[in-house]
């Protein structure tokens, strides 16, 4: 199982995304953004919700629960 802020990092890397235009997703500075992803902060089910949108793949997925990529809806 991998962890989320794992699958959000190679998620945002596999999309040439920088953290600053992930954190404006999610209504949130750079440095916000890098909290989550480096474990200084906790992900939120909004902002889960807007990145499982953005993406179009599952929360499952996103949160590591599985490695089969499915869409959103």
């Amino acid at each position: 199982m991998t962890d989320y802020r794992e699958r959000m990092r190679n998620l945002r890397e596999d999309s040439d995304l920088t953290q600053s235009e992930l954190g404006k997703l999610l209504n949130k500075s750079q440095q916000g953004y890098n909290h989550i992803e480096a474990g200084r902060a906790e992900l939120k089910i909004d902002d889960l919700i807007k990145l499982c949108q953005f993406y179009n793949l599952s929360a499952d997925y996103i949160i590591g629960l599985t490695d089969t990529k499915k869409d959103y809806k």
